[in-house]
C-alpha cells in the first residue's frame, strides 16, 4: 500500500506540474492575442485618421460595438477626431 501512495503522490505532482505549465501557456497565448489586438488597433487607427472613408467606417463600427459606458467614455476623443477626418470628405 505504501508504494501505491507514493505513486499517487508522484502522479498528483505530475498533474500539478502539467496544469501549471498549461496555465503558463494560456497566459502567453492571451498576452500574444492582446499584443496582436494592440498592433492592429494602432495601425487601423493611424490609417483612419488619414483616410476619411476608413475614419467614417471606424467611427460607425466603434459606436455600434462599444456598448459599455466605460469604453464609450474612453473613445470620446478618438471619435471626435475620426468625425473631423470624415467631415473633410464631405466638404471636398
Amino acid at each position: 500500500m505504501a508504494k501505491e501512495t507514493g505513486m499517487a503522490r508522484s502522479i498528483d505532482q505530475q498533474i500539478a506540474t502539467t496544469q501549471a505549465k498549461l496555465n503558463r501557456l494560456k497566459q502567453r497565448q492571451k498576452a500574444s492575442e492582446t499584443r496582436r489586438k494592440i498592433i492592429v488597433g494602432a495601425i487601423v487607427t493611424t490609417e483612419a485618421l488619414k483616410d476619411p472613408k476608413i475614419a467614417r467606417w471606424m467611427a460607425a463600427t466603434l459606436r455600434k460595438n462599444a456598448t459599455r459606458e466605460v469604453d464609450q467614455k474612453e473613445l470620446v476623443g478618438l471619435l471626435a477626431e475620426l468625425d473631423q477626418v470624415a467631415a473633410k470628405a464631405d466638404q471636398a
